[in-house]
């Protein structure tokens, strides 16, 4: 059953808290496609695309209620940053999952689902704070472990590097895997940068 977006008349914090599920429902799916066999990655490829997209529709709802809304229960820039960046987190999701089906690509590193993991227990603390973004109580755990999180896929996205330079392996290879270690390194940034605003709109609003 496909995913559906989150009603078009929700409020701000409903939009938020549905876009951060489609963030859940994305890092699930990309994980299914790390351990599927090649010839099963292309649905679960075409099943995360398709989450992006009503992930979009959600945001593009958020932005329509924005412009059209006087009063926004917290900065209107503000807004705007956490609905970006929740689409960023799940455009990257969506690039490396993509790139790995379009590239052919057979086995992963180890350190792939090292960053996978990292990327979907941050999803799944974004889709549990999101809401509560609405009373701006218990939001700082979020942060600092996002931080954490963040730190420790900056270490595995090293470690992958130097493997894959260290290794001897095929230079095509060597970029084809790039691609896709980058795209899930711009993810954790990316998740990142959704709690440096979180913190950013708790300080302002305390």
């Amino acid at each position: 059953m496909r995913f559906r977006p989150t009603p078009r008349d929700a409020s701000f914090f409903e939009l938020l808290a549905g876009t951060a599920e489609h963030l859940v429902r994305g890092a699930e799916l990309l994980t299914r496609l790390l351990g599927a066999d090649r010839t099963q990655r292309a649905d679960l490829a075409a099943q995360l695309h398709a989450v992006e997209h009503d992930a979009d529709e959600n945001t593009h709802a958020l932005l329509r209620k924005l412009n059209q809304t006087f009063v926004t229960p917290f900065d209107r820039d503000d807004i705007y940053a956490l609905a970006s960046t929740l689409d960023d987190c799940m455009d990257d999701m969506d690039e490396a999952g993509d790139l790995i089906v379009l590239y052919k690509i057979g086995d992963l590193p180890a350190g792939v689902s090292d960053q996978v993991a990292v990327l979907q227990r941050c999803a799944e603390l974004t889709a549990e704070v999101m809401p509560r973004l609405k009373s701006m109580t218990g939001l700082s755990d979020y942060w600092v472990e996002i931080n954490r999180l963040e730190n420790h896929a900056d270490q595995a996205y090293r470690r992958l590097l130097a493997d894959l330079f260290n290794n001897g392996q095929d230079p095509i290879a060597i970029i084809k895997l790039k691609g896709v270690i980058d795209a899930l390194e711009s993810a954790a940034d990316s998740f990142e940068r959704l709690a440096n605003t979180v913190e950013t709109i708790a300080l302002k609003e305390s």
